[in-house]
């Protein structure tokens, strides 16, 4: 711990380096996962959608269950094939984008499917049309919920980022992967620590807006 700090008082242009880098690739990945995960998660709760529901689920869950190290490689020999960059910010949000979809996905799906019934009559008793209901009634309901999905999502996407400094992506994971190389545990300190701490931070943040957002009669 001692050294880690060192290297943190020493060196604090390098960590903000890899900070940012962490930051923007894991942000970018998060805000292009969320809105491909909630419209998505919106278009499958239509009426004689649930078969293709079910396999757009069953998908994102068998894409868990891929070694996150194989997916960043399949996306690079995607990429590679259709000649756009094959290393670095590109494959690395890639990977992290299909990593973070079935917790949005499942939450958006699940929650927007689980209104109270009466809460949809009362809607269409008052005149409301699929698309009022839906975004006057069902999201306003499902949010907390989506956002949980979110939340979820997020904290699982800045820990995998982690593994994207093996594709030339950068971010916390080089004094990690460095570290493990030259048997500098300071370094795994630092960027172990760091990584916890974003995690933590969005964690939290996420907890306050998902309480904040929940309506009144929704808490306790």
């Amino acid at each position: 711990m001692i050294g880690a700090w060192e290297f943190v008082k020493r060196h604090p242009e390098v960590l903000t380096g890899w900070v940012v880098e962490h930051l923007v690739i894991s942000l970018t990945a998060i805000a292009m996962g969320a809105i491909l995960g909630c419209a998505l998660g919106i278009f499958i709760t239509g009426k004689g959608r649930e078969g293709l529901a079910e396999g757009i689920l069953y998908i994102a869950e068998i894409m868990m269950t891929v070694p996150s190290l194989a997916l960043f490689g399949l996306a690079m020999l995607l990429l590679g094939h259709l000649g756009l960059s094959a290393i670095g910010f590109l494959p690395a949000v890639i990977t992290l984008v299909v990593y973070g979809q079935l917790p949005i996905l499942r939450n958006t799906y699940t929650a927007i499917r689980q209104v109270d019934p009466a809460m949809m009559e009362a809607g269409e008793g008052l005149g409301m049309s699929q698309r009022q209901l839906l975004f006057k009634v069902k999201l306003p309901l499902a949010l907390p919920v989506i956002v949980a999905g979110l939340r979820n999502s997020m904290v699982l996407t800045i820990g995998i980022a982690t593994i994207a400094a093996l594709i030339g992506a950068g971010g916390l994971g080089v004094p990690i992967f460095r570290g493990l190389r030259n048997a500098r545990m300071d370094l795994v300190i630092v960027g172990g620590l760091f990584v916890s701490a974003l995690a933590l931070l969005v964690d939290g943040s996420m907890a306050v807006v998902e309480r904040w957002i929940t309506p009144r009669g929704l808490k306790g």
